[in-house]
């Protein structure tokens, strides 16, 4: 079987095979197997059917996720290792200034966006720019997992009409990208501002 006709035995196949098929769908395109938007509709479409095993569905999806990322991460990471050795130098900026800083929020947000934001290139830079590994796993599982989740709620909540908005919602996932990166940085500004301002006690000496 070509890699292309992958795609459409995915989705006549998986959904079938419930939780298992959800997992599987996850690591093939988190991992070497594009596959934009299946697990996303696999989830809505048997959370639709089964509401009760919602949270199972999205829990596969998350943790197949997170097993494909690994993976890429790993392999990023040291071919990562391995060019910076030979150059004899190690990544600079402030992207890298920035991921070493905040290594949780910077695997969270990317994570967390929804289609058609790209996932995996962010993964590869992940380990290329050497994030820790468990800031790693606990931000792609909680980001997959939050957006999992709000796909699979709308498959409960409305049915066979949410994968039509799980499609067609790129203005949606660009205003939530930008809401994410806006509160980020709000929450990281706001205790630097307030350790700047003086005090009314300084003010008054």
């Amino acid at each position: 079987m070509h890699w292309t006709q992958v795609t459409p035995w995915v989705k006549a196949t998986l959904p079938a095979v419930g939780g298992v098929g959800v997992f599987l769908s996850a690591f093939l395109d988190s991992s070497f197997v594009p596959l934009p938007l299946v697990t996303d509709l696999i989830v809505v479409d048997l959370s639709s059917r089964n509401p009760l095993r919602m949270p199972y569905y999205v829990a596969m999806a998350a943790i197949g996720s997170l097993a494909g990322c690994m993976w890429i991460y790993v392999l990023a990471r040291k071919g990562g290792q391995a060019y910076y050795r030979n150059k004899q130098q190690q990544p600079s900026g402030r992207v890298r200034t920035w991921v070493q800083k905040y290594p949780f929020t910077s695997v969270l947000l990317p994570a967390v966006a929804p289609f058609p934001v790209p996932f995996k290139p962010f993964v590869i830079a992940q380990g290329v720019l050497q994030v820790p590994f468990i800031p790693f796993v606990v931000g792609t599982f909680v980001g997959r997992g939050a957006l999992f989740l709000m796909e699979g709620f709308l498959g409960v909540r409305y049915g066979v009409a949410a994968r039509e908005f799980v499609v067609h919602q790129k203005s949606t996932s660009f205003a939530m990208l930008v809401a994410l990166i806006a509160i980020v940085v709000a929450i990281r500004w706001f205790p630097i501002h307030r350790r700047n301002q003086p005090s009314p006690t300084r003010q008054q000496l």
